[in-house]
């Protein structure tokens, strides 16, 4: 653990250092936004409004979909900005947070190198070339990461930002029952008592429109029973995040260890990938499913992955998700099952 603290003091350190002398900075998340990267951007503008009084905008490229996610935006009272709207050259910084250079799931134009990238998902070979960078793949959530960055800098969070990185910590481990470190509880116990419990529960009870529970019937509709594994498509989407929801809705079915969804919004193919499996790891056979098509990434219980479209033709969409669903169940080792409804329609 102290050498954990020690990692947390020098990186703030660093840190700080580049904030300083700079006015500007925007702030970069996953394309389709997650409560993670939402209350990490929101603590890293604390701590660079604190610091350094630098004016931060906060930035995606996709949506804002889930019911829980969008009232987590609400409550924080945020003005998020689309990504085509940002000209990131008159910023001072650019960071990233949730995400790295070319992991396809956001929106920086990759002739731009950001200033600072803080992640919980594997590092990349590119992204320790940059100037700043804090990637530890053994942490459960990336706020997990501000948090020690706002206790060691002895900066108390308010309420709305308590919530939304407790929240983000809580819902990346699924409550600490998937891929959580013991920063990840140590992080949980600081923010709890900081935290405003019935906004909580208000964002967990998101509201839906109608149109979330056609999308639920179509995705159970679809999916069919490949031995220990559910697939099942969304075919196009206007909210990607229902994609990874409903990934993992259906690993709660029984006997089922893994999972995949898929859809397509934003010109791609978007996969996600759930697992119980501890024989394998999620995001590597991502890696496997994706491989010279696409990017993905992720952690051993759960990963991503998109594949950009090329002629964006129904005829391609309907082949991708033939090829993709083949590499999955071959790479699960459920290859040798005769696809079957799940349920009975």
């Amino acid at each position: 653990m102290a050498n954990k603290l020690d990692k947390t003091r020098t990186k703030l350190q660093q840190l700080t250092e580049l904030l300083k002398d700079n006015r500007s900075m925007v702030i970069l998340m996953q394309d389709n936004p997650d409560p993670d990267s939402i209350a990490a951007a929101v603590a890293l503008r604390k701590i660079a409004n604190t610091f350094a009084d630098i004016q931060c905008y906060i930035t995606h490229g996709g949506t804002v979909g889930r019911a829980e996610n969008r009232a987590l935006v609400k409550y924080l009272a945020l003005n998020l900005h689309n990504c085509d709207k940002i000209e990131f050259y008159n910023f001072d910084l650019i960071a990233m947070v949730d995400t790295q250079p070319g992991t396809g799931n956001n929106s920086l134009s990759p002739d731009l190198w950001p200033d600072i990238v803080i992640d919980h998902h594997p590092c990349r070979k590119q992204t320790k070339q940059l100037p700043f960078t804090d990637v530890r793949g053994g942490y459960g959530a990336t706020s997990t990461i501000l948090a020690e960055y706002l206790k060691n800098a002895r900066i108390i969070p308010d309420a709305p930002l308590a919530t939304a990185l407790l929240y983000a910590i809580r819902s990346d481990t699924q409550d600490l029952g998937r891929d959580a470190a013991a920063a990840d509880v140590k992080a949980i116990e600081l923010l709890y008592p900081l935290a405003n419990k019935r906004m909580l529960s208000e964002i967990q009870r998101g509201e839906v429109p109608r149109a979330y529970y056609q999308m639920l019937a179509d995705a159970l509709k679809n999916a069919r029973l490949c031995g220990h594994a559910v697939i099942t498509s969304l075919g196009q989407v206007d909210n990607p995040d229902m994609i990874s929801e409903v990934a993992d809705l259906l690993l709660r079915t029984e006997e089922v260890t893994w999972t995949m969804c898929t859809g397509f919004a934003q010109d791609k193919l978007l996969i996600s990938l759930r697992t119980s499996d501890q024989s394998k790891r999620a995001d590597q056979v991502m890696h496997k499913i994706v491989a010279r098509r696409g990017t993905g990434g992720g952690h051993p219980a759960y990963a991503g992955g998109q594949i950009p479209l090329k002629k964006k033709t129904k005829t391609e969409m309907a082949e991708l998700e033939k090829i993709i669903t083949r590499k999955f169940l071959t790479a699960i080792g459920q290859n040798s099952y005769k696809p079957e409804k799940l349920i009975k329609t």
